[in-house]
């Protein structure tokens, strides 16, 4: 199978607009992204999509690969199902332009999703990570999913899920990482449909895929470090940067 990644890319970030020109570390936060996944080796290609000049020519200007949107869209997933359509390739991964910490094990275990015998039946696969602070469980910047015995996403939500009702009883909570695997297919589906009920209202695209009954594997994988949301976010990713480079 061609495998290949695209890192779709906004400027006018709702909560920090300019967040992936941030600098981070001695490159900005879009760039770091983008070097991450190409230094993995698992892709034939690597493109950022952006409807930004800005993050184009900071691409392209640094010996990158970038593609130009030519529509508005709501969501990245549209954005990628644009700029892919007419390129030869079987699974397409989508890797957030402020997930600048991806490293070569969840990527390796998302894409590992589409093997063997269920691996047929995956139209989506994603990540999700452990989290037990209820800072985070309650964070509604964090979205939480749940998943059924085979691991195929249930419901994806900025409210903490499951309810913990029972006081005897603490659920597992997860908080899901927004990378992606599509089947080419699944993607061009994905982009003719209209917006839904659930979708509308958590504003998660993912939402869409489940509510026309495409199937999402979700892989656990251990922290990919600090994903971008906020100007709180990026001076953790700082401090965090720091950390690992010692």
């Amino acid at each position: 199978m061609k495998k290949i990644a695209v890192i779709p890319a906004r400027y006018s970030a709702s909560r920090f607009p300019g967040k992936l020109m941030q600098q981070l570390g001695n490159k900005t936060v879009i760039r770091m992204t983008y070097d991450n996944v190409v230094a993995t080796n698992l892709f034939d290609d690597v493109f950022v999509v952006t409807d930004s000049e800005i993050i184009y020519n900071e691409i392209i200007s640094n010996h990158g690969k970038a593609i130009m949107s030519i529509k508005n869209h709501e969501t990245g997933s549209d954005r990628i199902a644009e700029a892919v359509e007419n390129i030869d390739c079987d699974i397409i991964l989508n890797v957030q332009g402020d997930e600048p910490f991806v490293n070569y094990k969840a990527l390796s275990d998302i894409l590992s999703s589409f093997d063997g015998e269920i691996g047929k039946t995956v139209d989506v696969a994603t990540l999700k990570e452990s989290i037990t602070k209820d800072e985070d469980i309650n964070n509604s910047n964090f979205v939480k999913v749940v998943t059924d015995y085979n691991d195929f996403a249930l419901y994806f939500s900025r409210s903490p899920i499951p309810f913990s009702r029972e006081i005897n009883f603490t659920p597992k909570y997860f908080r899901h990482i927004g990378i992606y695997a599509f089947r080419k297919d699944a993607l061009l589906r994905f982009s003719k449909l209209t917006m839904r009920q659930n979708e509308t209202a958590e504003k998660l695209e993912q939402l869409r895929y489940l509510e026309y009954g495409m199937k999402i594997k979700v892989i656990e994988t251990e922290s990919i470090g600090i994903g971008i949301d906020t100007p709180e976010d990026l001076e953790k990713a700082k401090i965090y940067l720091r950390s690992i480079a010692k």
